[in-house]
């Protein structure tokens, strides 16, 4: 008798804990979810109902502009200046550092950073 309470107690708390789960995960949406359906049967889903502002010709010329931008830094001749650039701006998919702490890894000053970047971000405007 006491093995068939406990197993019952044990499928009794599975149960409960597999509606707390559905309960739980009621609140979920997913783009793929049916909002309704139209007048042909076809479901109509949250995600067709969104709009995308991005402006195609937009996104395509900042590609273009960073693409310029990008070889102009890559073909820098002084070698501490595009390293100062990526540091600063995590190019080369580095995490971007402060100016204090590009200073700290080359061993200079802050204020040398900052001039430098200065200089070069000057010079990648005129060729630009």
């Amino acid at each position: 008798m006491t093995i068939f309470c406990i197993r019952f107690v044990r499928i009794e708390n599975e149960i409960l804990m597999h509606f707390r789960n559905i309960r739980k995960n009621a609140t979920d949406v997913y783009l793929g979810d049916s909002i309704e359906i139209d007048k042909d049967g076809n479901p109509l889903t949250i995600q067709e109902t969104l709009s995308d502002n991005r402006d195609l010709a937009e996104d395509l010329e900042t590609k273009i502009k960073w693409e310029k931008v990008s070889k102009i830094i890559e073909n820098l001749e002084d070698e501490r200046e595009k390293e100062i650039l990526i540091l600063r701006y995590g190019l080369d998919n580095k995490k971007p550092l402060t100016q204090r702490e590009v200073a700290q890894r080359l061993k200079i000053s802050r204020s040398y950073v900052s001039r430098i970047e200065k200089k070069v971000l000057e010079d990648i405007k005129k060729k630009f």
